[in-house]
């Protein structure tokens, strides 16, 4: 079996920085095989975002090599990084909404992307909408959203297109532990379906009641800690 089957995600010996702080991440190993769920925890300024960043292809590392869905990828051209990235879903802290579209249209912004028509998307979106609570907001724009339902947009949007990796920043932040649960939910269901999926989180509880294997950064280091009890 070859590694493009098997690997979703390899950082091998990776380092990455910034002015000032050149080893937010030092000498990372990290091999997320396809299939695989794991949550990323650490201290606040740990480089949980950083290596989310590096992930989605928007820095590149100052060493070490990367592989997405079994391409090296670490010195990738820019024109090549849109095909990458439409295999990716990821929930930014900052949502990243467009203001102009209605929840509808920016929910169902990588299905139109992807050349799709709204009359063969229209269900799936209304119906994951309804699955994060938005049912009665699919008119809204963003501006009328309040914090946790801008968040819960933001992880329909990710996910709408079912993609191969999945990777989300603090996704469960801004919303109640109720809803927390059933996003984690939705997380779990695309990930028995065969999503890769790595979630940023300082919820040590929502890691736990995942079962999920769990990832901690601290000193620019990555370590695993293990499967966290579900």
């Amino acid at each position: 079996m070859t590694e493009t089957m098997t690997e979703t995600v390899r950082l091998s010996g990776v380092g990455f920085g910034y002015a000032g702080a050149p080893d937010v991440l030092r000498d990372v190993n990290l091999i997320l095989p396809r299939g695989s769920f794991h949550f990323l925890t650490g201290p606040s300024g740990a480089g949980k975002s950083s290596l989310l960043r590096l992930l989605t292809l928007a820095d590149r590392p100052l060493s070490g090599s990367l592989r997405l869905f079994g391409a090296d990828v670490t010195r990738i051209d820019r024109r090549d990084i849109p095909a990458f990235r439409r295999r990716m879903g990821v929930v930014f802290q900052d949502f990243r909404l467009l203001d102009h579209l209605s929840a509808f249209d920016n929910a169902a912004l990588p299905l139109r992307l992807a050349g799709g028509a709204e009359a063969d998307y229209a269900a799936d979106v209304e119906e994951m909408l309804k699955w994060v609570g938005l049912g009665r907001r699919m008119d809204a724009r963003p501006p009328a959203l309040s914090g946790g339902e801008k968040q819960r947009l933001a992880i329909a949007r990710a996910v709408i297109a079912r993609p191969g990796l999945i990777l989300a920043d603090e996704p469960t932040g801004s919303v109640d532990a109720v809803m927390a649960d059933k996003l984690l939910r939705l997380f779990q269901s695309l990930n028995k379906l065969g999503a890769t999926v790595l979630i940023a989180s300082h919820d040590q509880g929502l890691a736990e009641r995942s079962g999920a294997r769990v990832l901690r950064l601290e000193g620019g280091r990555l370590h695993e800690t293990g499967r966290a009890a579900a």
